[in-house]
């Protein structure tokens, strides 16, 4: 069954061809959150509220009785998916368009790989694709909510979940200040993997079966790939291509995906290991039995 075209057209429209998107304008003084002192202080108060929020049920809550919260979670995570899927229909209906726009000036200098991988020096935070990525820059501050329902239910601080999810804030407002090469892939990836990651949230929170393997972290290794293969091709474009915009924040946003890659196995090396002592130890007993 075929899509409508004058649907079609009206939804290209809305997400390459509107007036907002197409003169969007990152400024500090316009664009809401465009400061670096309002991304600090929600950082500061996103680690605040949280460490407060722990302390409160430590000693208001007995440990073992977890804080209802009804449909909440589930509607955010379908609010979330709808967010990333929009995002990345976004993204990739605007860089379409950018390459279409841009790609007579280019010449022969540039394929459309190269311009997703490495913005021309002098670009400017303006247009399309910067329209998305403030969007996405936006919506990591509705992501963090998710670890108040980790503190609420498990009744856990975790310091890890705290820094993870900082760090792409800081990492897409930088794409943004310092019109940052390679940022366009990472939106589509990072997008592309949340709507399937909320979108199971989703799935799960509706009291659905569960994947016999862990999904979440499954989908996060591959997306950590991902990205390592297009640092390389960023890398090797600055070096023998005569230079990419933002390179500056791009070796900060690579010091900060190092620093991501290395808690996030850690972590999962660490859930692994207690996985296969509580298998080992199943078996054990099961022995004896």
């Amino acid at each position: 069954m075929q899509s409508n075209p004058s649907t079609s057209s009206f939804l290209l429209y809305l997400l390459s061809e509107h007036p907002t998107v197409v003169g969007f304008r990152w400024s500090h003084a316009q664009s809401w959150g465009a400061t670096w002192v309002f991304l600090f202080s929600s950082i500061a108060v996103y680690f605040a509220v949280s460490v407060v929020l722990h302390l409160l049920l430590l000693l208001f809550r007995h440990r073992t009785r977890p804080v209802p919260l009804g449909p909440i979670p589930a509607l955010h995570s379908l609010v979330m998916s709808i967010i990333s899927a929009t995002i990345l229909a976004g993204t990739l209906t605007s860089a379409a368009a950018e390459i279409r726009d841009t790609r007579w000036f280019w010449g022969r200098s540039k394929t459309p790989l190269q311009w997703l991988l490495c913005f021309p020096l002098g670009t400017r935070p303006s247009g399309r694709v910067f329209f998305w990525s403030y969007v996405f820059y936006l919506s990591r501050y509705l992501h963090v909510i998710r670890t108040f329902f980790t503190i609420l239910r498990r009744r856990r601080l975790s310091l890890f979940q705290l820094f993870t999810n900082s760090i792409p804030m800081v990492m897409s407002f930088l794409w943004l200040e310092f019109s940052q090469s390679f940022q366009v892939l990472e939106i589509v990836f990072t997008t592309f993997t949340y709507s399937i990651v909320y979108g199971y949230r989703l799935w799960t929170e509706l009291g659905l079966p569960t994947a016999s393997f862990p999904l979440v972290a499954n989908i996060q290794i591959i997306l950590l790939g991902l990205n390592l293969i297009c640092h390389c091709g960023v890398l090797f474009l600055q070096v023998w291509k005569g230079g990419c915009n933002g390179i500056g924040a791009w070796v900060f946003n690579s010091i900060l995906n190092g620093a991501f890659l290395f808690m996030f196995l850690n972590s999962f090396v660490k859930m692994r290991w207690i996985r296969r002592k509580a298998m080992e130890s199943s078996a054990t007993n099961g022995k004896l039995e």
